[in-house]
């Protein structure tokens, strides 16, 4: 029993909830305020978060890698003579590099609290609150085609109501208020017209709600409709307005978030549309994503082609958005494929480098140019901490994107555990008590989540816990009762909390095999919401990042290529392996890393050992990428083997769709 009995919890099956309640208002934490519609969740401010364990660890390593260390190798991040740092918006190096880089860095800093990028974080900020002008417009003056382009100031914008969130700064508010005043003197004709702007109208849109929800001024939801009305459609049927991977993950959100003010179901509809149509063309492949390189193309769906470490990034921020606005479980379980499967895997295992783009299926990962096999001619294959403008800047973003989607808070006062981790979360509950709710957990390494709530007091407050979709025999203890739960739904604890009660998730986790009946009859194997790689052997040849990077790349001229280390990655064991008909698994667990990091193969503490045989017809192909998926099952005479999977997030060269073999 983990609390006294007096204290005991009944949990009737009326407390299994599809979703938190989208009626009332949550007292704490700006909610949607009238005439927008409520929502079932409500974005918890960064300082809510102190991260622990392997997320914890992850952060850490982008602080002392290249988010941390960016200054020293993008030019872009030039101090001198900046546009970003001038308060007329002149000057160099003024589009979106720096607050794509600096959305990321700045809540790196806020999460982990340091003092030095917190110091850092206000220097930019301090710029960007000063730089504004007398019409409201802020940031360089970028008008090359007539028109000042908006995209690079939705960036700025994120960054600074992160900052608001963490600082309170009041010059934030009557600040982003001149600016969307100027927004809504802009003409139609000069509104949203530039490529990148008029894709990724979205962002303008959910910054407006968010300074709306604060300061409830009517032509705030004037500018929206505008915002709607002049963005890329993104509610074709059977269609989307462009494929390239970034905008996709990025701006298909939009009619989502629209329909927060439109109240129209078919707004709502639209973004689940366009992520399902996306998957079910190019998405059939494990690891969350699609297969678009820079754009998805017909014909090009099989699982060696890529998806930009940009795109990646934005569909965590996607998921995070729609989460709040629907609480459906379908968003947090992306996430958590995204980030455990696909996006450890784009860096180093020191985050001291990055590709641009990353496939379920790669066993090369060169310098080399690949197309037209992936729709980028270049060294778009290797890790190069110099290459690849946007993505250099805008990874910084990764971690702190899956960590703000963890917890949310309710309209009921209350919170919802939405990806467990490690760590801790402190925010106001019920009467405006303040409670931490301290997890302890190697999920998703780990099938058991402990929880305990911290408080000076008793509280009384609603505690959600949505339990992923393939935890089958789930259970909840909590106050000595124990609840089986529901995959795919949320358990609801309602109760007085004392300081000091326990809370227990079992989620049983068993290997899994997924057949892709649309993808050549391949499987991926999984287990719990981890997908499983085979174990190829890796080897590294260091190279000069600035001889292999892309043509629009540039680094500051004394940036160090030794110490900012490119590699090469290359195969030094078979990869050509399908598995046996009705594979059976043993589950082998290893130690759990010293340092807290389990994405690589080293570290790795749980591998799957299986049986497959090699398929000879299997090979490389002529763009000097894994060749496309052979039907299954694949007639062989090879022998049966023994071989080993690991966690797809760990393998930075890996065949995760399999074809099967008789």
């Amino acid at each position: 029993m983990l609390v006294s009995l007096a204290a005991a919890l009944t949990l009737p099956s009326s407390n299994i909830v599809d979703r938190p309640p989208s009626t009332g208002a949550n007292a704490f934490y700006a909610p949607n305020r009238a005439p927008l519609r409520q929502t079932p969740l409500v974005k918890l401010p960064i300082g809510a978060f102190t991260p622990g364990g392997w997320l914890k660890k992850c952060l850490e390593l982008q602080r002392d890698g290249i988010t941390g260390h960016l200054g020293d190798i993008s030019i872009w991040l030039t101090k001198k003579n900046n546009a970003w740092l001038s308060k007329d918006g002149k000057g160099d190096n003024d589009w979106e590099e720096v607050p794509y880089w600096l959305r990321g860095y700045s809540r790196v800093a806020y999460a982990l609290r340091d003092p030095a990028m917190l110091a850092e974080t206000k220097i930019w900020v301090d710029a960007a609150l000063s730089s504004q002008r007398e019409n409201g417009d802020f940031g360089p003056v970028h008008n090359s085609k007539g028109f000042q382009d908006l995209w690079p100031n939705m960036l700025m914008l994120q960054v600074l109501q992160s900052w608001y969130e963490y600082s309170g700064d009041p010059r934030v508010l009557p600040f982003m208020t001149s600016y969307f005043k100027f927004e809504l003197s802009l003409p139609d004709a000069h509104f949203l017209k530039d490529y990148w702007e008029n894709s990724r109208g979205g962002d303008n849109l959910a910054s407006v709600y968010w300074l709306y929800n604060r300061t409830v001024d009517a032509f705030l939801l004037d500018l929206a409709t505008k915002i709607d009305r002049n963005t890329a459609d993104w509610r074709q049927l059977g269609d989307l307005p462009n494929y390239h991977n970034v905008n996709v993950a990025q701006s298909f959100r939009e009619p989502g978030t629209y329909y927060v003010q439109s109240g129209n179901p078919q707004d709502l509809e639209a973004s689940y549309r366009d992520f399902d149509f996306i998957r079910e063309k190019f998405g059939q492949v494990p690891g969350g994503m699609f297969g678009a390189d820079e754009n998805a193309r017909p014909g090009h769906d099989d699982p060696h082609q890529a998806v930009e470490t940009c795109g990646i990034v934005e569909q965590i921020h996607s998921n995070d958005i729609l989460m709040a606005i629907t609480g459906d479980p379908k968003w947090a379980a992306n996430t958590e494929d995204v980030a455990f499967n696909t996006m450890p895997a784009a860096f180093t295992a020191d985050y001291k480098a990055l590709r641009y783009l990353t496939a379920p299926n790669m066993v090369i990962s060169d310098a080399k140019n690949h197309a037209p096999g992936v729709e980028n001619s270049g060294p778009f294959l290797a890790m190069n901490p110099f290459g690849s403008r946007c993505c250099q800047h805008n990874q910084a973003s990764s971690w702190p994107n899956y960590l703000e989607g963890t917890w949310m808070a309710t309209q009921d006062n209350g919170l919802a555990a939405l990806l467990f981790t490690e760590g801790k979360v402190t925010a106001k509950v019920g009467d405006g008590s303040e409670v931490t709710i301290a997890s302890d957990t190697q999920y998703p390494f780990e099938e058991h989540v402990r929880m305990t709530i911290e408080a000076a007091k008793p509280a009384t407050f609603p505690l959600y816990l949505l339990i992923p979709a393939w935890a089958d025999g789930a259970t909840v203890e909590a106050g000595g009762e124990t609840v089986k739960a529901t995959p795919g739904k949320y358990v609801r604890l309602d109760r007085t909390w004392q300081p000091g009660d326990k809370v227990v998730v079992d989620l049983p986790m068993k290997p899994r095999v997924h057949v892709w009946d649309k993808m050549e009859n391949s499987v991926s194997v999984e287990y719990g919401p981890l997908t499983f790689s085979l174990k190829i052997k890796e080897d590294y040849h260091a190279v000069d990042g600035r001889e292999h990077a892309q043509w629009d790349s540039r680094w500051q001229p004394d940036a160090d290529p030794k110490k900012w280390q490119a590699y090469e990655i290359l195969p030094e064991s078979a990869w050509n392996y399908g598995l046996v008909s009705h594979p059976q698994f043993k589950v082998v667990r290893r130690p759990w890393p010293a340092d807290d990091y389990p994405f690589s193969l080293e570290n790795s503490p749980i591998e799957l050992v299986t049986t497959g045989r090699k398929i000879p017809s299997w090979t490389i192909d002529q763009n000097q990428m894994v060749a496309i998926l052979p039907k299954s099952p694949v007639k062989v005479d090879t022998p049966a083997e023994s071989i080993t999977l690991v966690p797809m997030g760990a393998a930075r060269l890996r065949i995760s769709s399999f074809p099967t073999v008789r």
